[in-house]
C-alpha cells in the first residue's frame, strides 16, 4: 500500500525532531522519496486513483507539520487547500493551491506568513498561495467567478477550522454568485476555453485538461452541481435524476484514463505538463503497452479521442439539462407541434413522446433534417439527446437498409443550410458511426505526423464544412474561384458524398483512395443515385489526391504536364468537383499549410486544364506554341514600355527554352526590363522583389554573375530572415548571366509586406556582394516539433528524354537551411540547379530539383547519380 509507504516517510521524518529546527535536507528527502514511490507504484499498476488521493494526503500531512512550525497556535488563521488540492487531487507535479486565512487583516501574521511560504519552496513544493482575510475572500469571490470556484472546493488542513466554516458561509450562494450567474459565467469560461482548441477534442497535440473533452469539462459538471444543488459528488447527481448510471460510469471512466495520461505525463517530463506533445506521444503509448512505433502511437492516440468525444458528447447533455435546470426551468412554456414526432418548446427541439425512438429509430435521423428545416431552433432538449443516446443502437443493418432512411440522410445532404451542422451534430451523437459503420473505424484515429492536424473523422467534417464554406458570399474572400465554381456545379450533394468518403478507408492499410472507392460505390446506389453520379463520386475518392500532387510535385508549366493530367480528368464536369473537392481537402488537412501560393498552384492548374479539355485534347499546347504564346504577349507588354524589338530579340537570344517554358508573359517582360536597364550587372548583383499576383507570392529576382555557389548562400540568407522559400528557378543566360528567381512568402502565408521586402533586398544585395563567401552560418535550430520525428530521406532520379533534363525528386526531414545544403552539394558535385519546388507536409520536405551538368546535359551517369544521391544523404543526416 503506497500509504503506509508514506507514513514510514513520515515517521522518519519526525525522527528528526529533536533538531530544530529539522534539516531542509530532511524534508527534501521526503519528499523526493514520496515521489519515487509513486513513479514505482505506478509502474507496477497501482490505481491512479489511489495514487493522486495519496499524494494529496502526502502533502497534508507535509504542509501540516510546516504550518506547526511556523504559525502560533492561537493565531486566527487557518491554512486551506483549494482548486483540485482542496478535492483532495494530485498529481505529482500539480500546482499546490492553498489559502492563508486569517480572520482580520493578514498583515497583522506577515512576519509568521512570510517565512512560512519561503520554507514551503525551500523544500520544493510548489505552492501556489493566496493570503487573505475573510473580507477579502468575499469581496474577491463577488468580482471573480474563478475565485468563487476555487473557494467552493475549500478543505481544511490545519489553524483555525472555524474560519473555513464562514468563509464557505459567506462566499455561498445567493450572497455571491447566485446558481444561475455561477452557470452563466462557467458556461461563457468553457465556451471560450474550446474557442481557443478550435472546439474540437482532437487537436494532434491536445491539452488533457483544457481541451474539449478534457479534464475540466469533468470538473464543469461538478462545479455547477455542486453550486446549484450542493452536490459534494457527481455520483449524487444520480440522486437528482440529473446522471444515469451509465452516465455516470461513463464520466468516471473517462476521467480514470485522462488522470493516468496526465500522471504519465508528469511522470515523463519530471514537470506539470498536461499537453499530449507529439514527443511525449511515443513514451506514453510504450508505457501503456502499446509500443514505440507510429501504428502504436496512432491507437493510443485513438483511445484518447475517442474517450475525449464521449467525454464532450456527456458534458454536452449534462450542460443541456442544467440550463433547462436553472436558466429555463419557468420559461420553457407549452410546446409547439412541428409534427407527429417532433414539437419544439422554448425553442428548443424535443420528441413528442418519450418512446418515440424505440417505436420509430427512423427518427433519429428525421431530427437532424427537422432542425436543418427549423433554423429558429436554438438546439435540442437534453432529454431528447439522451433518448438518442439511449436508443442509437437501434440504428442497424435493417434500419440502414429502409428505403426511408436513405431518403431522410439524401435529404439532410440536400438542404439548402445547416449541412455541417447537421453532419457534426450526427457525429457528436454517434449517430453518423451508426448509419455509415466505416466512420466508426476512423473515429479518433490520428496520424502520427505534421502534416494532417485532425484526426480522420474530424477531417472529412472539416472538408465537409469547406465545401460548404464556399457556397456562402460571406466566405467567397477565403476562395474566390471555388466560390464561383461551385454555383456551376449541378448537384452539391455528390461533392458532400465526395468529401465524406475521400478518407473512410485511412488505417486499413493498402491505398485508402482504392479502398474507399468500394465503401463509397455501394453507398451510392444504395442511396438511389444513377450509375452516372455513382461513378462520378467513386472517381472523386479515387483520385482525390491526383491534383494536389500535380500541382505541388510536377512542373505545371510544362504543356506536357497539361495534357497528362487532362487525359486523366477526361471532362470539365470532373476538372470542376476534383478542383473543388481538393482546394476544401487541402485547406481541411493543415489550415496553416494553406497559402496563397498554392492557392495559386491549384488555381493555374485548373484554368489550363480547362482549357486544354476545352480545345481537346488532340490539339493540346505543344512547347512551341506556349513560347511563341509567352513572347508574344511579353513583348506587347515591353513594347508598351518604350523598349525596341531589336532590345528585346538581342537580349531573348540569351535566354534557354527552359525558361519561357517555364516563366508566365509578365514575369518575363519585367525581367527583361531589369536586364536592359543593367549593363553592368555582371560586376554587381542586383537584387529586385515584385508580388507575382499569378503565382499568388513574391518573388525575389538576383541579376548578376554566375557563380556555383550562389544558390546555396541566397537560400542561406533568406533562411537567416526567416523566409519561406516555396519554388526556385535558376537560369544562367548564352552569355554567363545568372538570372534567378526564388518564390517567397512571409509568415502569414501571404506575400511580403514593403517594409519586409525592403530588408530583404538590403540584405541580399549586401551579402551577395561581400567579398569572400557569401553564405552565412545556420542561425535557427530544429523547431521543437521537428525533433519528435526523424523521417528516413529517400532520393529518386527521373530522365526528362523530351526535355534533356534529370529530374531529382528528394524527401527528407523538413529543417532550416535545407536549400542551403542542397545546393552547396549540387555545387561540390559540378552540378547546374535549374529549377525547384518546394513542398512541405508537416516534418516531411518533398522537393523536386531539375538539374543538369555545366553544359546543360542531363546527368546519365549511374555513378555520378549515386554518388550525388549518396553525398547528400550523408550531408543531410549531418544537419538533420
Amino acid at each position: 500500500m503506497i500509504s503506509a509507504k508514506f507514513d514510514a516517510i513520515l515517521l522518519e521524518l519526525d525522527s528528526h525532531q529533536e533538531t530544530r529546527p529539522v534539516p531542509l535536507k530532511h524534508w527534501k528527502a521526503a519528499r523526493a522519496r514520496a515521489t519515487d514511490h509513486l513513479y514505482a507504484a505506478f509502474r507496477e499498476g497501482t490505481d491512479v486513483v489511489e495514487l493522486v488521493h495519496a499524494r494529496a494526503a502526502f502533502i497534508d500531512a507535509l504542509l501540516k507539520r510546516a504550518w506547526r512550525l511556523h504559525m502560533p497556535a492561537d493565531a486566527r488563521a487557518a491554512l486551506i487547500a483549494v482548486g483540485g488540492y482542496g478535492r483532495g487531487e494530485l498529481h505529482p507535479h500539480s500546482d499546490i493551491d492553498v489559502l492563508i486565512l486569517t480572520a482580520a487583516d493578514p498583515e497583522a501574521l506577515a512576519s509568521h506568513i512570510e517565512p512560512l511560504v519561503m520554507f514551503l519552496w525551500d523544500i520544493g513544493l510548489e505552492i501556489g498561495h493566496s493570503t487573505r482575510s475573510l473580507a477579502q475572500c468575499v469581496e474577491s469571490a463577488r468580482e471573480d467567478v474563478t475565485v468563487a470556484t476555487n473557494l467552493m472546493e475549500s478543505r481544511h488542513l490545519a489553524g483555525d477550522a472555524q474560519l473555513l466554516h464562514e468563509m464557505l458561509d459567506l462566499t455561498a450562494p445567493p450572497r455571491t454568485w447566485p446558481s444561475d450567474a455561477y452557470f452563466r459565467a462557467k458556461l461563457a469560461e468553457q465556451r471560450a476555453r474550446h474557442e481557443a482548441a478550435n472546439d474540437s477534442s482532437q487537436d494532434l497535440e491536445p491539452n488533457i485538461k483544457n481541451n474539449p473533452g478534457g479534464l475540466r469539462d469533468i470538473q464543469m459538471i461538478g462545479w455547477v452541481a455542486k453550486r446549484h444543488f450542493g452536490a459534494t459528488r457527481l455520483s449524487h447527481l444520480k440522486q437528482h435524476g440529473f446522471l444515469t448510471e451509465e452516465e455516470y460510469q461513463g464520466l468516471k471512466a473517462g476521467e480514470h484514463l485522462l488522470w493516468e495520461i496526465r500522471f504519465a505525463l508528469h511522470m515523463i517530463t519530471g514537470r506539470h505538463e498536461d499537453r499530449l506533445l507529439f514527443e511525449h506521444q511515443r513514451s506514453l503509448a510504450d508505457l501503456f503497452g502499446y509500443g514505440s512505433d507510429n501504428p502504436a502511437v496512432e491507437r493510443f492516440m485513438q483511445g484518447y479521442y475517442r474517450t475525449a468525444i464521449e467525454l464532450q458528447r456527456l458534458n454536452e447533455t449534462l450542460l443541456q439539462l442544467f440550463h433547462e435546470a436553472i436558466l429555463l426551468k419557468n420559461r420553457l412554456g407549452e410546446p409547439t407541434t412541428l409534427n407527429r414526432r417532433f414539437q419544439s418548446r422554448g425553442n428548443y427541439l424535443e420528441v413528442t413522446d418519450p418512446a418515440t425512438f424505440a417505436r420509430s429509430p427512423l427518427a433519429m435521423l428525421e431530427l437532424f433534417l427537422v432542425l436543418q428545416q427549423n433554423p429558429q431552433l436554438e438546439g435540442v432538449r437534453a432529454s431528447t439527446i439522451r433518448a438518442v443516446r439511449a436508443h442509437r443502437h437501434l440504428i442497424d443493418a435493417r434500419l440502414r437498409a429502409d428505403i426511408r432512411a436513405r431518403s431522410l440522410f439524401m435529404e439532410i445532404l440536400r438542404q439548402p443550410t445547416g449541412v455541417t451542422h447537421a453532419l457534426r451534430r450526427m457525429h457528436r451523437y454517434g449517430v453518423l458511426s451508426r448509419y455509415i459503420p466505416a466512420f466508426r473505424k476512423i473515429t479518433g484515429l490520428m496520424q502520427f505526423d505534421l502534416f494532417h492536424v485532425y484526426t480522420v473523422d474530424e477531417h472529412i467534417l472539416m472538408v465537409v464544412r469547406n465545401v460548404r464554406r464556399f457556397t456562402l458570399p460571406d466566405h467567397a474572400r477565403e476562395c474566390s474561384l471555388c466560390h464561383e465554381l461551385i454555383a456551376s456545379i449541378p448537384k452539391l450533394e455528390l461533392l458532400y458524398l465526395g468529401a465524406l468518403f475521400h478518407d473512410i478507408a485511412k488505417g486499413r492499410g493498402g491505398n485508402h483512395s482504392e479502398l474507399g472507392v468500394a465503401d463509397a460505390r455501394s453507398f451510392c446506389l444504395d442511396h438511389g443515385l444513377s450509375h452516372y453520379d455513382t461513378e462520378l463520386v467513386a472517381w472523386l475518392v479515387r483520385q482525390h489526391l491526383m491534383m494536389s500532387y500535380t500541382a505541388q510535385r510536377k512542373d505545371i508549366d510544362d504543356p506536357a504536364v497539361i495534357t497528362e493530367f487532362a487525359a486523366q480528368v477526361g471532362t470539365i464536369e470532373r476538372l470542376t468537383y476534383l478542383y473543388l473537392l481538393t482546394a476544401a481537402d487541402m485547406r481541411g488537412t493543415n489550415p496553416e499549410l494553406w497559402n496563397a501560393w498554392k492557392s495559386a498552384l491549384l488555381s493555374r492548374l485548373f484554368h489550363r486544364t480547362r482549357e486544354a479539355l476545352a480545345s481537346g485534347l488532340d490539339n493540346a499546347e505543344d512547347e512551341n506554341a506556349r513560347i511563341q504564346a509567352v513572347q508574344a504577349a511579353a513583348r506587347q507588354m515591353l513594347s508598351r514600355a518604350g523598349h525596341s524589338d531589336e532590345a528585346i530579340r538581342l537580349c531573348w537570344m540569351n535566354f534557354s527554352t527552359e525558361y519561357f517554358l517555364q516563366t508566365p508573359p509578365g514575369a518575363v517582360a519585367w525581367h527583361t526590363q531589369l536586364i536592359l536597364a543593367a549593363p553592368n550587372a555582371r560586376e554587381e548583383t542586383q537584387v529586385h522583389l515584385r508580388d507575382d499576383t499569378e503565382r499568388g507570392c513574391t518573388e525575389i529576382f538576383t541579376l548578376g554573375a554566375d557563380r556555383d555557389e550562389l544558390f546555396a548562400d541566397t537560400t542561406a540568407l533568406l533562411d537567416r530572415l526567416g523566409i519561406d522559400i516555396l519554388g526556385a528557378r535558376i537560369d544562367t543566360t548564352a552569355d554567363g548571366l545568372s538570372i534567378n528567381s526564388y518564390f517567397v512568402l512571409g509568415e502569414n502565408g501571404m506575400p511580403l509586406p514593403p517594409e519586409r521586402k525592403r530588408e530583404v533586398e538590403s540584405l541580399l544585395a549586401e551579402h551577395l556582394n561581400a567579398p569572400g563567401p557569401g553564405k552565412p552560418a545556420l542561425t535557427r535550430r530544429l523547431p521543437r516539433r521537428l525533433r519528435a520525428f526523424s523521417p528516413e530521406t529517400r532520393i529518386e532520379f527521373q530522365q526528362d528524354e523530351e526535355r534533356r533534363l534529370t529530374i531529382m525528386h528528394l524527401t527528407t526531414q523538413d529543417r532550416p537551411g535545407l536549400l542551403s545544403v542542397i545546393g552547396a552539394v549540387l555545387a561540390e558535385q559540378g552540378l547546374r540547379l535549374q529549377s525547384a519546388r518546394v513542398s512541405t507536409e508537416g516534418e516531411l520536405a518533398r522537393d523536386w530539383f531539375i538539374l543538369s551538368d555545366h553544359g546543360g546535359r542531363p546527368i546519365a551517369s549511374a555513378e555520378r547519380l549515386d554518388r550525388l544521391s549518396r553525398h547528400l544523404t550523408e550531408r543531410l543526416s549531418a544537419t538533420g
